[in-house]
């Protein structure tokens, strides 16, 4: 491979800058990768101004040799990959900045290079290196990651809501929603949306794109999306503490449908009242989302809860721990107690066996002695899945993946990884 390929890592550039064009070049092939259209110069412009706004690093694996006649040039990387740092809540509210993986590509004529896994393993080591003990990407297929020791921490779903005469919701209104212009969200968006990140177990930091998508200023098509509206909610003291946004589906769709593009409540009681208003938009009859929590309490609130419809329940944000000491000591616990946990990684990353002792929600971890027996042992991406509490270290332990060695530790660890609310990541990247 050393012979074919050359990796190259850079920073988004600034318009006019030196290397600027080899950003342009990655991003149009980050788009062949995931079957986008090309995009126009203007848009490519846009989305690196967002890239530089994160703090975005950007790899790609480059031809060293003449390429075909007639084929894409050799400016053009055959495999890309693309990381910025963010903080991800870890339950109570503690921060812990995570290394997020993102524009993960390999043009389908050069795999089986070990393209992919050069870049992953690079890119890991150089982020240990760093000092950060977790990692994070969302997998558009699902039987890739694993093997780099990554795990599903949170999962999602998509929902459609009868808003027909079925429709109402067992809540007493305590604040109020309003018609908003849409570029408001620029502002609101981000302030909002940390609020609910600092509540949400599984949730991490937004990058720059977000605020300009959900406020149409950047659409799909790097143009603005005049069909996107706006409603904020404002609590009891004229406080904006959350925000729908959302685009009717057009008078082909039947039944008429309201699709959010996204909706960020930093109370219950906002969560509520902002679906109450969905279910009084005039000539519609279905809201769409893609983007809800799997334990919802949309449902429980409705008077009748097959006004929900629930579908295609999946795996979005997955975690990959580089540091055990620090990941595991990085959070607090729902439950005292003592575990030996033994942790196998491939990769040699975060290895080997951990003594977590909690004590009064907070924990203590070492390095277990030679002879010390581990109470559950597991591969690193196990770890991972039952870190937010969104996967059962107990329904591991049944499917063969984790294995017990002190009767009752499973259960054990099942009460010291919960969290106070059920892990939802609302950031997609």
């Amino acid at each position: 491979m050393a012979d074919k390929y050359e990796i190259r890592r850079f920073s988004a550039a600034e318009k006019g800058a030196p290397g600027y064009a080899q950003g342009t070049d990655w991003i149009q092939a980050v788009g062949f990768g995931f079957h986008d259209s090309r995009r126009n110069d203007d848009f490519v412009d846009k989305i690196m101004d967002m890239y530089r706004a994160d703090g975005r690093e950007l790899t790609g694996v480059y031809q060293t040799g003449e390429v075909a006649p007639h084929s894409l040039g050799s400016d053009i990387p055959v495999a890309t990959f693309g990381t910025l740092r963010k903080d991800l809540n870890v339950g109570y509210g503690r921060q812990l900045r995570t290394h997020m993986v993102t524009a993960v590509t390999v043009r389908g004529t050069h795999r089986r290079q070990g393209l992919l896994r050069r870049m992953m393993s690079e890119d890991l080591s150089a982020a240990k290196a760093d000092g950060l003990a977790m990692a994070a990407l969302t997998a558009s297929e699902g039987s890739i990651y694993g093997r780099f020791g990554y795990g599903v921490a949170t999962f999602e779903r998509s929902i459609k809501v009868d808003t027909g005469p079925r429709f109402g919701l067992r809540h007493v209104q305590s604040g109020t929603v309003e018609i908003a212009d849409r570029k408001v969200l620029l502002e609101l968006a981000p302030e909002v949306f940390e609020r609910v990140h600092r509540l949400t177990p599984g949730s991490i930091l937004r990058q720059d794109a977000y605020r300009q998508n959900v406020s149409g200023t950047v659409g799909r098509e790097g143009k603005e999306d005049e069909a996107i509206k706006c409603a904020l909610h404002y609590d009891a003291a004229g406080t904006v503490d959350g925000y729908v946004s959302y685009k009717f589906a057009g008078w082909d769709s039947k039944p008429y449908t309201v699709d959010v593009v996204d909706l960020v409540a930093a109370t219950d009681a906002a969560y509520l009242e902002l679906w109450q208003f969905l279910g009084t938009i005039d000539l519609v009859q279905r809201i769409s989302w893609p983007d809800a929590p799997v334990d919802d309490p949309l449902g429980w609130a409705l008077t009748d809860p097959r006004c929900v419809e629930a579908s295609d329940h999946r795996d979005m944000l997955w975690l990959r721990i580089l540091d055990s000491l620090r990941a595991l000591g990085a959070r607090r616990y729902s439950a005292d107690g003592t575990l030996v946990l033994g942790i196998a990684d491939s990769l040699d990353f975060a290895g080997g066996t951990f003594v977590l002792d909690v004590k009064d929600g907070e924990a203590t971890v070492s390095v277990a002695g030679p002879e010390t027996r581990a109470d559950l042992s597991m591969d690193v991406a196990d770890l991972a899945s039952i870190y937010l509490g969104a996967v059962c270290p107990v329904t591991l332990n049944a499917a063969g993946r984790i294995q017990e060695h002190t009767e009752g530790a499973g259960v054990r660890a099942k009460l010291m990884f919960a969290v106070e609310r059920a892990p939802h990541c609302l950031t997609h990247f």
